[in-house]
């Protein structure tokens, strides 16, 4: 024979089984609710954060980024601006140099044409000539000393040339207002005057220039030398 259960106790077990299935259902729910946002935009707000996070993160690095950019552009550029006034002011100092050097030599010539006198181009003239070169050389030498010798050798013609003498029939004839053979011309001949036997003042300085080596003095020549 079963044992009897008194209406109670079954009641109460019912009532039980209820309740615990009644508070599984509310656990059920709040856990489902603490998981599910209040609504939609709050959804989308916890949704949309990380990505949000992302972009800002990004936004900053491409800041700092054309931030980095820019500030080589600025020292690029300034430095571009420095090299091109260097290169314009080394330009613009090499043509204030150069200028300065063709007012120097212009200046200098100006000076240079103002010392030198004009000389009559005849037998007083290629004297006076003449002496002014030997002064500036160191070749000493008158007016009185030359004019006799060259009165002596060509009697003041500078075309002159002595074609019967030991010299021309070696084959190097005396020519010119001294009479001066080519060898001599071309050891003796002064920087400056024309490399040329029958030019009066090339003639007589050359002339000079030997008479002073050997004799001291175109002074010091009283025949042929």
């Amino acid at each position: 024979m079963s044992a009897s259960r008194t209406p109670g106790h079954s009641r109460l077990t019912k009532a039980h089984k209820l309740s615990i299935a009644g508070v599984a259902t509310l656990s059920a729910a709040a856990v489902a609710f603490s998981l599910v946002p209040a609504d939609a935009a709050e959804a989308e707000t916890i949704s949309a954060a990380p990505v949000a996070w992302t972009q800002a993160v990004n936004g900053t690095q491409t800041q700092a980024l054309y931030g980095h950019l820019s500030t080589q552009q600025v020292i690029a550029k300034a430095a571009a601006v420095a090299a091109k006034a260097k290169a314009d002011a080394d330009a613009k100092a090499k043509a204030e140099a150069a200028a300065k050097k063709a007012r120097e030599q212009k200046a200098a010539a100006s000076r240079s044409a103002a010392r030198t006198p004009v000389f009559a181009n005849n037998l007083d003239g290629w004297i006076k000539e003449a002496l002014f070169i030997m002064k500036k050389e160191g070749i000493p030498g008158t007016y009185a000393g030359i004019h006799k010798n060259i009165m002596r050798e060509s009697s003041g013609n500078p075309m002159a040339i002595n074609n019967w003498d030991i010299n021309a029939q070696n084959g190097i004839p005396s020519k010119g207002l001294l009479q001066v053979i080519l060898p001599t011309f071309k050891a003796y001949h002064v920087k400056g005057t024309k490399f040329d036997q029958y030019d009066p003042v090339a003639n007589i300085v050359a002339a000079c220039n030997y008479a002073a080596d050997r004799y001291g003095s175109m002074d010091n020549v009283n025949s042929a030398y």
